[in-house]
């Protein structure tokens, strides 16, 4: 309840100012953050401008681990964060970024949007006073290395591969012979550039967003995760809102994460179709897969693109200057 009484305002007569922090690692160009903006825009035009959310992209608030952690003492309202970096609190709930797990993207979401997801919801909830009000698409993982050309899993064994700071993660790169470097995402860049790391994983839009193109020469298209980020709440902060408020935060999420799902499939194909050059050109009508692969993919209740369908060729290394 700490947070509700932190982020709530007494304004005018009866009625209150409520504020949201809502904070993010990646940078303000990424989809997931463009998310907030729309939401926050949403919410304060539907809420007649009583609720205001403040988004803080690029670690402004601390790591991943940190803004979790501030979240579930609610001195900060909202993260936005991938599942497995939940699983200090919910053990259970890493299994959803595990490699080769979901079909596709839609598969994702209807499992969280479903039992599983709520199962998971509930847990974190009872055992740290979060609550998950949505999930979105984050983009399919792939790795970048600065030197060497991978093709085959030998050609990692002793590579130094950040990863997130989570044991699905660090398990992951151990099975591929590769020596895992958990490191804040916020660390990551300067880590590639003085070559602290070798390379590091992660979705096209997040590599592009990131810049990490300019530090790294090869893209190896492995789409060995579908990954789901997820929108979390300080569940003290949510049960002190009205039912209305509630209703208007949540349907700001509801819509926008579909709107941020499709941005990040619209990032994803167009650097595939760029030849994996961290370039964002605009969908080609004349591609022969422009009408198959949308930006609609990715929203719920529709069929996104089979896993790895898009760089069914992309098993081989593609370098980002070619």
């Amino acid at each position: 309840m700490a947070g509700a009484i932190a982020a709530t305002v007494a304004m005018g007569a009866g009625a209150q100012e409520i504020t949201l922090r809502w904070g993010d690692v990646v940078p303000a160009s990424h989809p997931s953050v463009q998310m907030i903006d729309r939401i926050a825009a949403d919410v304060k035009a539907k809420s007649g401008g009583r609720i205001a959310v403040q988004s803080f992209p690029g670690g402004q608030l601390g790591s991943s681990r940190d803004m979790i952690e501030a979240v579930a003492d609610g001195t900060q309202q909202v993260v936005t964060e991938g599942a497995a970096n939940f699983g200090a609190w919910v053990p259970s709930i890493s299994v959803v970024e595990s490699p080769y797990l979901w079909r596709d993207a839609d598969h994702l979401v209807r499992a969280m949007a479903g039992p599983v997801g709520r199962e998971f919801n509930n847990e974190l909830i009872a055992k740290r006073g979060m609550r998950i009000l949505g999930t979105t698409y984050y983009g399919t993982r792939h790795v970048t290395t600065s030197t060497t050309s991978v093709k085959t899993p030998a050609d990692l064994v002793g590579f130094k591969l950040r990863v997130p700071e989570n044991d699905v993660f660090k398990t992951m790169a151990e099975a591929w012979g590769a020596r895992p470097t958990p490191m804040n995402f916020g660390e990551l860049y300067l880590a590639l550039k003085q070559g602290t790391v070798d390379g590091q994983e992660n979705s096209l839009p997040t590599i592009k967003s990131g810049k990490f193109d300019e530090v790294q020469k090869y893209l190896v298209l492995t789409a060995h995760i579908i990954t789901p980020r997820l929108v979390v709440v300080n569940e003290g902060f949510w049960k002190g809102l009205k039912p209305g408020d509630q209703k208007i935060i949540q349907d700001a999420v509801d819509v926008n994460a579909g709107d941020a799902d499709r941005a990040a499939a619209v990032q994803y194909f167009g650097m595939a179709w760029a030849g994996a050059r961290g370039v964002l050109p605009p969908p080609r009508k004349s591609h022969p897969r422009s009408r198959r692969y949308t930006p609609h993919t990715a929203r719920p209740g529709t069929r996104p693109p089979r896993h790895g369908a898009a760089v069914h060729r992309s098993r081989r290394a593609k370098t980002f200057d070619t």
